[in-house]
């Protein structure tokens, strides 16, 4: 019986032993998934961070471009219908009755006649300029209304045509114009 002893001895002790060291295990085991869990969440909490982050940044791109490519369709569109106002008050001027072209060439011929020596103006307007001026004619130039006038040698030239004057009045208006139309 002493033997038998012994092996139950030695066999209970092993059980305890592998009981002890399965118990061990099992706690490694579960500290080391533990860790891995953590591990996995600061992993996965960073990536979605980066990844919002970079939609926050996508986010932000594209709503710039959004907002660069409306202003630009705007400014264009602005400019579109700018240039079609100043289309059709150049259709206007061509249009105008003699008799205001004339009443206005006078008043140009009247204000600005002694600053020069010969007179331009549109074929069109030929007639009424040699009536109404005591410049030398000088010739047709190509404009929609008005008069240029040249000093005696041509090294002066003061242009009082319609398109110049337009044009003048165009550039300085144009900040009013669009706040007009635009509010």
């Amino acid at each position: 019986m002493g033997l038998e002893i012994v092996i139950k001895d030695i066999q209970e002790g092993a059980r305890a032993e592998v009981s002890r060291i399965n118990t061990e295990a099992d706690a490694k085991a579960s500290e080391i998934t533990n860790e891995a869990k953590e591990v996995q969440k600061k992993m996965l909490g960073d990536s979605l961070a980066k990844v919002e982050e970079d939609l926050q940044k996508l986010h932000q791109q594209v709503i710039s471009s959004a907002n660069l490519e409306v202003k630009r369709i705007t400014l264009n569109k602005r400019k579109e219908l700018l240039d079609n106002v100043y289309s059709q008050t150049v259709e206007s001027i061509k249009s105008m009755p003699a008799s205001k072209n004339e009443k206005l060439l006078k008043h140009i011929i009247d204000k600005y006649e002694a600053s020069g020596d010969k007179i331009y103006s549109s074929k069109a307007s030929e007639e009424t300029v040699r009536k109404l001026s005591s410049l030398t004619y000088a010739g047709n130039i190509d404009c929609i209304g008005g008069v240029v006038l040249e000093n005696e040698d041509g090294t002066v030239r003061l242009d009082y045509t319609y398109d110049s004057i337009l044009k003048n009045v165009y550039e300085r208006s144009l900040k009013q114009i669009s706040d007009i139309l635009y509010g």
